[in-house]
């Protein structure tokens, strides 16, 4: 099996899970395309005791003749293909029952929303299987995984049935960091620099799936024209799949995230529901926790203010670029990266997606800082009065009496803080403190790409970051 990159935190739950003496049910949660199920094959590898996967679109009668094959496979028993998914269950326990194995039963299903079928009798014959047969069991692992979020969250992990508080364990998946995807790069024998290691991931993400697809014979510049702007290419329509495949009537999930989209610094509650036309309500509340846990959106409190204050900011770095450059591209232009490299909006691109990089990387810089042992919170702050208007996207305040506010700037070469820059950096922070009154020692964090000038108005950054600090592990 391919090398597993990262994902060492992962793995040790696993190993914890597998050798603990108490029946397991773990849930792993995570976007699409994540390497949900690459993580579990490879952990652990041929030690399955039995391995279903769901179909998509695919008949419960078709699902069920999959279930035959696969507990033939694993009991070596010709059990009788069934018609209902309580029969189904029988079997396993049959099967489980009449194991000689001493070692924990690993059960995995993969792909779990789509056995759920319409009128199928899925969940509630699983329910009855744990509840009364599972769940007593010292020595079963169950690992259920899935894409479809909106089913994973309700039907199991807020399920307020049989399954209610039955899940022992939770595992969310999250993307690669920098340091990650450079790895698996190098692992892949691609050849970049870390300049063009970060726009790929401010194009990509950290997913496995997308980063797979990159042709290592060719440059950056012409796999992003080949995989977004061919129309044959492997990740041209990926955003109609992305959310009609994770949630349950996906179209107004892409409602919140057009709308956010739209604007970089983010939206409020109110401004969202403005914005999409959507209702109120706990609705909206699930969607919206939903898109987080995807990793597609950030809450982002705001500093010092009460929760409905909060700031809703697109994260996931495809969506940004697909609704930036593919869906406007309307007339299918090939090329069409190589030909926009130089434009304005490239250019206003990399300084906003570089912004959602390093908030996506603030562990790393806290490392940099040196304040990983310090209690911190991470949060941004807006201001707009009839004379002014301010917003700052990372802050990060501190248990020890400091707070850094973080300014991020993208260049491709070291970057020059005009006397403009400089007294507007000053005013910020001015109306910060006015405003929320902290009194709090504030330093002034600049985070570039390579780097500040050391002129007149360096003198006023307390703290640097570059880009290789968010390389760190």
């Amino acid at each position: 099996m391919e090398k597993i990159i990262g994902r060492k935190k992962e793995i040790r739950l696993l190993e914890e899970y597998e050798h603990s003496n108490k029946p397991e049910f773990v849930v792993i949660c995570g976007r699409r395309r994540v390497g949900k199920t690459f993580l579990i094959r490879h952990c652990f590898k041929n030690r399955f005791a039995f391995y279903l996967s769901g179909a998509e679109n695919t008949t419960t009668k078709a699902q069920l003749k999959n279930f035959n094959v696969a507990i033939h496979t694993y009991s070596g028993y010709p059990y009788p293909i069934v018609t209902n998914w309580q029969d189904a269950f029988l079997q396993l326990q049959h099967y489980i029952d009449n194991t000689t194995v001493k070692k924990k039963f690993i059960i995995f299903f993969d792909e779990m929303p789509w056995l759920d079928n319409n009128k199928s009798g899925f969940l509630s014959a699983f329910e009855y299987f744990w509840n009364t047969f599972a769940s007593a069991r010292n020595n079963i692992l169950f690992i259920a995984c899935g894409s479809a979020t909106s089913w994973i969250v309700n039907k199991i992990i807020n399920n307020r049935g049989g399954l209610h508080n039955r899940i022992t364990r939770q595992i969310f998946l999250e993307p690669f960091t920098l340091h990650e995807t450079e790895q698996f790069l190098h692992s892949r024998k691609i050849k970049m620099n870390r300049i063009q290691i970060t726009e790929c991931y401010m194009i990509m993400g950290g997913i496995p799936y997308y980063l797979e697809q990159i042709d290592k014979s060719i440059g950056l510049i012409q796999n992003i024209d080949n995989l977004f702007f061919n129309k044959n290419g492997i990740l041209h329509n990926e955003f109609s799949r992305l959310f009609t495949s994770l949630f349950k009537h996906g179209e107004n999930y892409v409602k919140i995230v057009k709308a956010l989209g739209k604007k970089n610094k983010g939206l409020t509650r109110d401004e969202i529901i403005k914005a999409t036309k959507l209702t109120d309500g706990g609705r909206l509340s699930a969607m919206l926790d939903e898109l987080e846990l995807c990793g597609f959106i950030r809450i982002n409190d705001s500093f010092g203010k009460r929760k409905k204050n909060r700031l809703y900011q697109l994260i996931d770095f495809y969506s940004m670029f697909y609704l930036n450059f593919i869906e406007s591209n309307k007339n299918s232009i090939k090329n069409y990266w190589s030909i926009i490299k130089n434009s304005s909006v490239y250019k206003a691109w990399l300084g906003f997606s570089f912004e959602k990089l390093c908030i996506s990387h603030s562990y790393q810089i806290r490392r940099k800082l040196g304040i990983t042992g310090v209690l911190s919170f991470t949060s941004a702050w807006r201001y707009f009065n009839d004379k002014h208007g301010a917003q700052i996207d990372l802050i990060i305040d501190r248990n020890d009496g400091i707070i850094n506010i973080c300014e991020m700037k993208f260049s491709q070469k070291k970057y020059q803080i005009t006397k403009s820059e400089g007294e507007s950096f000053l005013n910020k922070i001015a109306l910060f403190q006015e405003d929320t009154k902290t009194n709090k020692t504030i330093h002034f964090t600049l985070i570039s790409t390579f780097g500040a000038k050391h002129n007149v108005y360096w003198n006023d950054i307390q703290s640097e970051v570059t880009m290789e600090d968010l390389f760190l592990e």
